[in-house]
């Protein structure tokens, strides 16, 4: 874990503008019972899945996700419609697979810009639909309670909760359909998002974050699991080359987001940890922060630390004895309410903190390291960050550099773009190196110096 002590010390004489409003702990805003509200509305629709029933008011995904838009709609009233609402999606042909006819998925979305930065976005996310035994089968009742009704809940808690604040940063609320029949309304999402021209920070992928025992009776109810890619899904042939010879197998982009996860639960020590588990995702099965990773976007997925397969991907029935079905009375709501409170305080220190910059190393035939990165929009001061090659973590062992000069505070733009330095009396053969840009308490995650390691898509051959 990364201390910040000595960096926030240096922050308290600064008067900076992100001190000055919403820096308050938002994670304690959390409740459980809208979170109970939302979820017996959620089940309510019987089915959720993607092929079920479009024109049903009151049953199947149709109603489903009216109801969730006019549900963003009535949190964005609540604070001057400060939320734009649509429907992002389109009729998705027949693949021969898990869409059997054109068919029409829709994502509800919400979308609260920025003050300052409302190109630069962090995603919070969860899918919509749900399913039973057979992927196929969109008739039978599928509550969906845990996978991911709970997910879904968040989200909207996490609206109610973030939309009464201003950001710097834009955020995304999305509820996706689609998941369940490969992922579809996450690469509607993420396509929407390139086409508008975002540059995305952060994608918090929420797949199961409802219940705290396992099949086999373990239960673990002080963790979430963090999945997060190494080698990035968006490589190149030129870039994978470099790696080979420089490093950065371990240091893409939501590899360090899952750091600064971790790091930041662990500031909440009575609140949800994190156990980052480096993998993409689970054994042979995957999620809709895939698509994101496809195209080259910070994203992890946050689940349960132990499953229950009882109750995911089920139909309703009881079997010697065992009940099978993922339904309300399995979830854990005050697990439930830990997993968001974690996220709510994860938005909040995202959207209020700059994007993580681009950094480069240089030791070559040399005793030291000159550390580079370009400011970002946003950034004030700067945490240059090193490790072991063989160590997991971003460690104590940190150097501090800190920028909050007269001349910024009065034309921050005369430094963004700019490049700045420093140099390490460390030899790099040895040694990862990172940087991390800050807005008073609000740090971004590392980006470290390596090949791949910057936090944008990687520019692809033509």
């Amino acid at each position: 874990m990364i201390k910040r002590i000595a960096l926030l010390a240096a922050f308290i004489s600064a008067p900076l503008a992100a001190q000055d409003k919403g820096t308050t702990d938002p994670g304690p805003e959390v409740s459980e019972e809208r979170l109970r509200a939302d979820m017996d509305t959620i089940v309510s629709f019987g089915t959720r899945h993607t092929l079920s029933t479009q024109s049903d008011p009151d049953r199947g995904i149709g109603a489903a996700v009216d109801w969730a838009l006019a549900e963003f709609g009535r949190i964005g009233a609540r604070c001057g419609d400060c939320l734009e609402v649509l429907p992002v999606g389109r009729v998705v042909e027949a693949d021969g697979r898990r869409i059997p006819a054109p068919t029409l998925v829709r994502n509800a979305v919400a979308i609260q810009r920025g003050t300052e930065r409302p190109d630069e976005v962090i995603i919070v996310q969860a899918h919509y639909d749900s399913r039973v035994s057979d992927v196929m089968n969109g008739v039978d009742d599928a509550p969906g309670a845990n996978d991911d009704g709970s997910g879904s809940v968040m989200v909207l808690e996490a609206a109610r909760i973030l939309s009464q604040r201003q950001y710097p940063s834009t955020i995304i609320y999305a509820l996706l359909s689609g998941e369940e029949q490969g992922l579809i309304g996450a690469g509607l999402l993420a396509d929407w998002v390139g086409e508008q021209g975002m540059t995305v920070k952060a994608v918090l992928n929420n797949d199961m974050i409802g219940n705290s025992c396992g099949s086999d009776g373990f239960c673990d109810a002080e963790h979430v699991r963090v999945f997060s890619e190494g080698l990035r899904a968006d490589s190149t042939e030129r870039l994978r080359a470099q790696q080979r010879r420089f490093g950065g197998e371990n240091d893409s982009p939501g590899r360090n987001l899952s750091r600064w996860l971790a790091d930041l639960a662990a500031q909440y020590p009575d609140g949800m940890q994190v156990r980052q588990i480096w993998r993409t995702d689970r054994m042979g099965r995957g999620g809709d922060q895939i698509p994101f990773l496809d195209r080259g976007y910070p994203a992890v997925r946050v689940t349960v630390a132990v499953e229950d397969y009882e109750h995911q991907h089920q139909d309703l029935r009881t079997e010697d004895g065992i009940k099978y079905g993922d339904t309300v009375d399995e979830l854990d709501f005050d697990y439930l309410t830990r997993a968001s409170m974690l996220n709510v305080r994860a938005l909040h220190h995202q959207a209020m903190a700059p994007m993580p910059p681009r950094v480069t190393a240089d030791a070559a035939v040399r005793l030291d390291t000159e550390v580079k990165w370009t400011v970002p929009k946003g950034g004030r001061q700067f945490l240059v960050v090193s490790r072991r090659t063989d160590e997991a973590h971003w460690g104590d062992d940190t150097n501090i550099v800190t920028y909050v000069g007269r001349e910024y505070e009065a034309n921050p733009r005369r430094i963004e773009g700019e490049e700045r330095s420093i140099s390490i009396g460390k030899r790099g053969d040895d040694w990862l190196f990172g940087v991390a840009a800050c807005n008073g308490e609000f740090c971004s995650p590392v980006s470290s110096a390596v090949p791949g390691g910057a936090f944008e898509p990687v520019e692809q051959p033509e």
